[in-house]
């Protein structure tokens, strides 16, 4: 029993594939969903300042300086006014508006096609909460759903907390 638990705990940093980890789902779209996305390629901010960082180090030195929620959008840059239900502002993808930073970067990790080593650099960071939140959003997109648990098990009793957004 304790050699099966070892290699739950081990698959995230290892597993079967090294430290190349494999893309589930769409290899285009990160899964997101498709108003996100669009909002995502249309920002300049992504466009032009992300398009100039071309390493990982770079990207996680901007999450630090840069992110200050987890939200999809911006605050106050959506026109929720009137809709209820699923199209409402309540799950946050009911109508576009400024797509945040958080979102932006997510993308450009996914541009990178980080490798096991470096998702785990994210999720263990001790320096910022939001370098942390994304390596577990990018897990989240990219990852097999039957994988998941293996990857959040070790993190599920964390009391980091997050100032804004989550």
């Amino acid at each position: 029993m304790a050699v099966s638990q070892q290699q739950a705990v081990s698959k995230p940093a290892g597993g079967k594939h090294g430290n190349l980890l494999p893309l589930w789902g769409n290899e285009k779209t990160m899964n997101l969903n498709p108003m996100i996305l669009t909002n995502v390629l249309s920002s300049p901010y992504f466009k032009v300042q992300l398009y100039e960082l071309k390493t990982y180090h770079e990207v996680v030195d901007e999450i630090y300086f840069k992110v200050t929620h987890m939200e999809p959008w911006e605050k106050g840059s959506r026109k929720t006014a009137g809709q209820t239900g699923m199209c409402g502002g309540v799950r946050g993808v009911g109508t576009g508006g400024i797509v945040s930073t958080s979102f932006c970067l997510l993308y450009k990790l996914f541009t990178l096609k980080l490798t096991r080593k470096q998702v785990m650099g994210l999720i263990t960071h001790t320096d910022s909460p939001y370098i942390r939140s994304l390596g577990f959003m990018y897990i989240r997109y990219t990852q097999p759903p039957s994988d998941l648990v293996d990857w959040y098990d070790e993190f599920l009793d964390d009391e980091e907390v997050c100032h804004h957004g989550w």
